[in-house]
């Protein structure tokens, strides 16, 4: 499924959270540059700097289907997803342990994002779709506790303006 840019961000996750939170910053470094192009092409408003900005909070509705848009075309722009639009599974893991994970790490959470890929491929419309998967896959991220602080993502935005 075309909806794991944003997602992917966290397949860099260690198990201190100091490293968790390093990676994050480096693969979110990766996804700003791609946002922008994604903006561009599907005429998005800025509307969907808060949705990302608020992604992680588990109380965050995350309703927007430009927001699924968005990271349809971030996740095919950094190649996370295959022709079909499914996640494609060694691109994503390799992605991560680029950016700093343990494979083991990015194994666990290719297959938590596969797994909720699955429960919501009745879903037609791409965008609404990603945008399902994206929170299945925070709330997974959650249970685990590995949900990144608000202060890395805040430092990672002002690096970038």
């Amino acid at each position: 499924m075309a909806c794991y840019a944003y997602i992917l961000c966290v397949l860099t996750l260690f198990s201190s959270v100091l490293a968790s939170q390093e990676t994050l910053k480096n693969i979110a470094h990766s996804f700003l540059k791609v946002l922008d192009e994604c903006k561009q092409e599907l005429n998005l408003h800025e509307n969907i700097l808060l949705d990302l900005y608020h992604f992680w909070k588990e109380d965050y509705g995350l309703l927007k289907r430009d927001t699924g848009c968005a990271i349809m075309c971030m996740s095919q722009k950094l190649q996370l997803v295959d022709t079909t639009g499914n996640l494609h599974h060694g691109n994503a893991q390799e992605f991560a342990v680029k950016h700093g994970a343990e494979v083991e790490v990015a194994q666990k959470l290719v297959n938590m994002v596969h797994e909720c890929e699955k429960q919501h491929q009745v879903q037609e419309d791409p965008c609404e779709r990603a945008l399902e998967v994206a929170k299945c896959f925070r709330g997974g991220i959650h249970l685990l506790k590995w949900n990144p602080t608000v202060e890395v993502l805040v430092e990672e935005v002002l690096t970038e303006v």
